[in-house]
């Protein structure tokens, strides 16, 4: 009787000294020289939607997978936002992870923004991954991205010519508004958001304490 063949035993793989437990590790990501084009190829484009990494104003951002509350209120924004973009028809409403090049030697993942419409059938066609225009960008602060929310990426979005860009603070309880048009200088607004885009008759208000209501509940900030 012919004994069934067994497969060869295979040596165990060398461990890959770029990587650690959740990704690449820091010491490789802080040894390289990184673009645009090889964050995309080399770590998002092979890696799991996270940690997000990004490229904005000649730096990498890397970022943790996000807790539950932040979702939520990314959620919640969306669900007062989308409805006025859409009836409006100023375009479509999307959240990360998907690439925005708003500027040449860059990539960016927004928590949430605005495509304008007239950007909407290009990005639409099978191939196209990149945003290359926003009418709003919105993050969610959380404690890792504190610095990179508030100057990395509120410089970025000013100097792109994004109209507008919000904060979200959940400890604060506070949206930090930022227009391109005032420098990217920040608001913090605790009471009523009114973003007013161009093509839209009437402002979209947001009811700042409703809000945080809704995702933080009885919570205490």
């Amino acid at each position: 009787m012919r004994m069934p063949s067994v497969p060869p035993t295979l040596p165990p793989a060398e461990p890959d000294p770029r990587r650690g437990p959740d990704g690449f590790s820091r010491e490789y990501l802080a040894s390289q020289q990184w673009t645009a084009d090889r964050v995309r190829e080399e770590l998002v484009d092979e890696c799991h939607p996270v940690p997000r990494y990004e490229f904005v104003g000649g730096e990498l951002l890397v970022s943790p997978s996000p807790e539950y509350l932040h979702q939520v209120a990314a959620r919640e924004l969306y669900e007062l936002i989308a409805p006025y973009v859409r009836a409006h028809g100023l375009g479509e409403v999307a959240w990360s992870p998907s690439d925005v090049e708003v500027a040449p030697n860059s990539t960016a993942q927004p928590d949430l923004f605005v495509v304008p419409a007239e950007e909407v059938p290009r990005i639409r066609r099978r191939g196209h991954r990149r945003i290359a225009r926003l009418t709003l960008a919105v993050e969610i602060l959380s404690p890792s991205s504190r610095r990179a929310d508030r100057v990395v990426k509120r410089r970025h979005y000013a100097a792109a010519g994004v109209p507008e860009y919000w904060v979200v603070d959940l400890d604060a309880r506070t949206i930090e508004r930022s227009r391109a048009e005032d420098g990217g200088r920040h608001e913090p607004i605790d009471d009523v958001v009114a973003w007013h885009p161009a093509g839209a008759p009437t402002p979209l208000t947001v009811d700042v304490a409703a809000y945080f209501a809704r995702v933080l509940g009885s919570e205490d900030g």
